[in-house]
């Protein structure tokens, strides 16, 4: 039996999701990993690029790793680790 977390979403206040704890700690881990701490951070493009070399296959087979990251960068920004740039293309970094 897989252990659950519940994560939120910050483009959806109040609402939760139970997803699979230890998949999104790496998930998180990583995310956290590859994002600088400087303006103008990171493009969702260059987040899934890198979450692809980071996450092994493996777990995270095929595009599985791009929800994976969507997922983490979401609940991070909702906690407030991670900011969300009004840049063009929207850039995402840790606080």
């Amino acid at each position: 039996m897989n252990d659950k977390v519940e994560i939120r979403n910050v483009l959806q206040p109040g609402k939760t999701y139970r997803v699979d704890a230890a998949k999104f700690t790496e998930a998180s881990a990583a995310l956290l990993s590859i994002l600088p701490t400087e303006a103008p951070g990171m493009t969702q493009g260059a987040m899934t690029a890198a979450m692809r070399e980071t996450l092994p296959a493996d777990r995270f087979p095929g595009t599985t790793s791009s929800w994976w990251m969507k997922s983490a960068q979401l609940h991070l920004e909702a906690e407030g680790a991670v900011v969300r740039d009004k840049t063009k293309p929207l850039t995402w970094r840790r606080t």
